[in-house]
């Protein structure tokens, strides 16, 4: 089929202007990308009939040329402009050991471009462009998977890297894909090869999941189908917990956390977040109702039995950090998820200045403003209950705007200059001093800095 590929200029004239490169194909995502009518960020570029050293040879003249590791086969080509792209030389890979090191890998430039394909994970993945005559070439129907929102694995060469099942959790979530049941079962055939996967690995598809889904329910869906989920307990255990009907006509736990995935994904506010705030609150998401798992019960509430789940945020918070720390999620980031886990309950206090300005600083280092969104993704996760979001929550919101701790816990008013100006010396009492100023500040005996130094002389007269 005719397909048009908007191909960078400088990238383009150089596959137009070098003839060693008239079997140079663009491969995988920026294909798969222009058939969405997605803009192409990463251009990839396979090239067939010529070795690694002639490849590297005939890109030189266009730019900085780095080969990098002869068991990768990849030339990286940096042009003047500053972009970098990848060249490769199709290979063989057979599995001869466990582990993602363990691969005998062959370069063979007379491989034919359909044997290629037929190395990719996925169909949707397996597609090629050739630039030069303006052709889609489709091998493995992944065009018709695209346009049906059909994950499919491309060949039984899928089973050597378990990690394409976990590539498969975020490329359903990202394209709101449906996975043949083919490659379900697939994936159940080599569930037992997770362990065989490095933590990092592991991390970058769920970072792809937090960061760029569109349903995100997608990927835990497929984890639940593949029966991967087995290697994520925090994640298993909410499966089939109960919760109240009245509260949660959804259903159980599990399928709550998806509805709140979702809800999150389709919040502007999220989707026009930095990369690592969209990874912080899709995985605080994830993780807000992993309690409900181990606090769950029954108990009689305005004389009936009612599904309570007392104090399951405090007790997800261990079980948030130990699913971060399964899948090894940076200590950065597990201290801006952690706090949002705890605080998802916050608009149930009773809202006043004191408690609002405290919740601003347990939060730290995240805010009540990113809060927000988690609560409204917990809101918007209980169809078919219409959304509606609580008045308390508006309530919280317009307290921090109003106290200005949306974005941050409140700045400290007393600070150490203003104590030497006072003739205290630094020392451990000075540090005690700041503290109790600051507590006395979050519980409101002090709002400006004039009335901070009248606080201060008061607490400093008993000693003098």
């Amino acid at each position: 089929m005719g397909l048009k590929v908007e191909i960078p200029t400088t990238l383009a004239r150089i596959l137009r202007e070098t003839p060693q490169l008239d079997k140079a194909y663009l491969v995988g995502g920026c294909v798969r990308d222009a058939l969405l009518g997605n803009p192409g960020k990463d251009f990839d570029i396979e090239v067939f009939g010529i070795s690694n050293e002639e490849l590297s040879r005939v890109l030189s003249p266009w730019g900085k040329t780095d080969l990098i590791g002869k068991s990768f086969g990849v030339v990286k080509l940096t042009v003047a402009e500053g972009a970098t792209y990848d060249f490769t030389i199709p290979r063989r890979d057979s599995k001869v050991a466990p582990g993602h090191k363990g691969f005998e890998i062959q370069f063979d430039p007379d491989i034919s471009p359909k044997e290629a394909a037929s190395r990719r994970d996925f169909t949707i993945n397996s597609l090629m462009y050739d630039p030069l005559r303006e052709e889609l070439l489709d091998f493995f129907g992944g065009h018709g998977d695209l346009e049906n929102r059909i994950l499919r694995h491309t060949s039984d060469a899928f089973t050597e890297d378990p990690l394409r099942v976990l590539r498969g959790m975020q490329f359903a979530s990202r394209f709101a894909l449906t996975p043949a049941p083919e490659t379900v079962l697939l994936c159940r055939q080599i569930k037992a090869g997770h362990s065989e996967l490095a933590i990092e690995r592991v991390r970058d598809e769920w970072f792809k999941w937090a960061s760029r889904s569109i349903l995100p329910s997608a990927g835990l869906r497929f984890l639940v189908d593949t029966q991967w989920v087995e290697h994520y307990p925090e994640i298993q255990k909410v499966i089939g917990t109960p919760q109240e009907p009245e509260w949660h006509p959804e259903g159980d736990v599990f399928v709550h956390t998806c509805h709140c995935c979702d809800a999150l994904a389709k919040q502007q506010e999220w989707r026009a977040a930095d990369e690592t705030t969209r990874i912080v609150l899709m995985l605080a998401t994830l993780t807000h109702d992993f309690g409900k798992a181990v606090t769950t019960q029954e108990a009689v509430r305005d004389g009936r039995t009612r599904i309570i789940s007392p104090k399951h945020e405090d007790a997800g918070v261990e079980l948030a950090e130990e699913f971060c720390q399964r899948i090894g999620v940076p200590s950065g980031i597990i201290e801006r998820v952690l706090p949002l886990v705890a605080g998802h309950m916050a608009h149930m206090m009773t809202v006043t200045d004191r408690s609002v300005r405290r919740l601003a600083k347990r939060l730290e280092p995240e805010t009540i403003e990113n809060l927000l969104l988690l609560m409204r993704a917990d809101a918007a996760g209980r169809p078919p209950k219409p959304f509606r979001l609580p008045e308390t929550v508006k309530q919280l919101e317009a307290k921090a705007r109003e106290l200005q701790v949306q974005s941050s816990a409140p700045k400290r008013i007393l600070l150490g200059r203003h104590l030497l100006q006072l003739g205290l010396k630094p020392g451990p009492e000075f540090t005690t001093i700041l503290e109790t100023a600051y507590e006395a500040q979050l519980e409101g005996k002090f709002g400006t800095l004039e009335e901070a130094m009248n606080w201060l002389g008061r607490e400093l007269r008993p000693h003098q």
